[in-house]
C-alpha cells in the first residue's frame, strides 16, 4: 500500500512537472518552429488576429491557426533577416557593443569592492554597505532621472556611455559577489597576510580562483538583464542607428511576422547558449552566494 501510494505520489509529480516544464518552454519553441514556416504559411496561421466580429458588443476575433510544426521547413526568414535585412545586424552589434563593456566593467569594479567589503576591516564599511544596499532596492525607473542629468551634465546623452558608465557602477555585481565571498574561510587571508602578500596579490591568487561560480552566475544575469534592456535605450539614444536590437524586434514584428520569428530566436539563442555554458557554474554560484533568479 505505501509502496502503491509512492508510485502515485511521484507519478502525479512528475506529471504536474512535465506540463510546467511544457508550458515554460512553448515561449521559445513557437518563435523556433514558426521561423522555420514560409511567410505565406505564417500569414495564413496569424491574419486572424485581432479581426471584428460584432462592433455593436466591442468582441474581438482572437482565433489563431496555432502550429507547431511547419508544412514545409524553410531558412526564408533566416536569409531575409540576415542577408537582407542590414538594420538587424546594425542592431545586434549596437547590443554587443553595450552589454559587453557593461558586463566586463561591472564584473571588475564589483568584485573588488566585494572583497572590501567582505575581507577588510575600516571604519564605516557597513553603513557604506547599507548604501549599497538601498541603491540596489530602488526600483530601477527612480535613478533614470538622477542617471539622465549627470548624463547631460557630462555631454554623454545620444551615446553609449549614457548606458555603460551607470551599468559598470550598478550596486547588484557588489551585493552578489559579497555574499559569495563571505563563504570563504577568513583563514586563508589571515595565513596569506602571515606569508607577506599583500591584498591584491591575496585577491588575485586566492579569491578569484575561489569564486569562478559567482562570477560565471554574475555574468548569466547581467547578460539577460542587459541583453533585454529598453529603458535605458528609449530614454538615452535619441538616434535610432545607435539603439540596441531589444528595440528593434517589436518593430520587425509589426512589419513582418515571420521575419520577427526567425530575429526573435537569433535575439534570444545567445541567452541559451550562454546559460548552457556556464549552467554548473550558474547553479552554484546562485546557491552559495544566496541570490535567487
Amino acid at each position: 500500500m505505501v509502496k502503491k501510494q509512492a508510485f502515485l505520489y511521484k507519478s502525479t509529480s512528475s506529471l504536474v512537472l512535465f506540463v510546467f516544464a511544457v508550458i515554460m518552454l512553448l515561449p521559445m519553441v513557437i518563435p523556433l518552429t514558426n521561423s522555420l514556416m514560409t511567410e505565406d504559411e505564417i500569414g495564413h496561421n496569424y491574419n486572424l488576429i485581432g479581426q471584428m466580429t460584432d462592433v455593436a458588443s466591442g468582441g474581438k476575433d482572437l482565433f489563431v491557426n496555432l502550429k507547431l510544426l511547419p508544412d514545409w521547413v524553410s531558412f526564408e526568414q533566416y536569409t531575409k533577416v540576415l542577408l537582407e535585412t542590414p538594420t538587424y545586424l546594425n542592431m545586434f552589434w549596437n547590443s554587443v557593443l553595450l552589454v559587453v563593456p557593461i558586463i566586463g566593467g561591472q564584473v571588475a569594479v564589483a568584485a573588488l569592492a566585494a572583497y572590501s567589503f567582505a575581507k577588510l576591516q575600516y571604519r564605516g564599511r557597513d553603513s557604506l554597505f547599507f548604501v549599497y544596499l538601498m541603491a540596489m532596492l530602488m526600483p530601477f525607473q527612480v535613478t533614470l532621472v538622477p542617471n539622465y542629468i549627470i548624463a547631460d551634465k557630462l555631454g554623454l546623452l545620444n551615446s553609449a556611455g549614457a548606458i555603460i558608465l551607470p551599468g559598470i557602477f550598478s550596486a547588484f555585481g557588489v551585493f552578489m559577489l559579497r555574499q559569495f565571498m563571505l563563504t570563504i574561510p577568513n583563514a586563508y587571508v589571515e595565513a596569506a597576510i602571515m606569508d607577506g602578500a599583500g591584498h591584491l596579490m591575496i585577491f588575485y591568487r586566492i579569491i578569484l580562483p575561489l569564486i569562478k561560480p559567482g562570477l560565471a552566475a554574475l555574468v548569466v544575469l547581467l547578460f539577460v538583464d542587459y541583453w533585454n534592456m529598453v529603458e535605458q535605450p528609449l530614454i538615452f539614444l535619441d538616434d535610432g542607428f545607435k539603439q540596441p536590437l531589444s528595440l528593434y524586434l517589436s518593430q520587425i514584428l509589426q512589419e513582418a511576422k515571420g521575419i520577427g520569428f526567425a530575429a526573435s530566436v537569433l535575439y534570444m539563442s545567445p541567452m541559451v547558449l550562454l546559460f548552457l555554458y556556464a549552467e554548473s557554474y550558474f547553479i552554484q554560484g546562485v546557491q552559495l552566494s544566496g541570490v535567487k533568479g
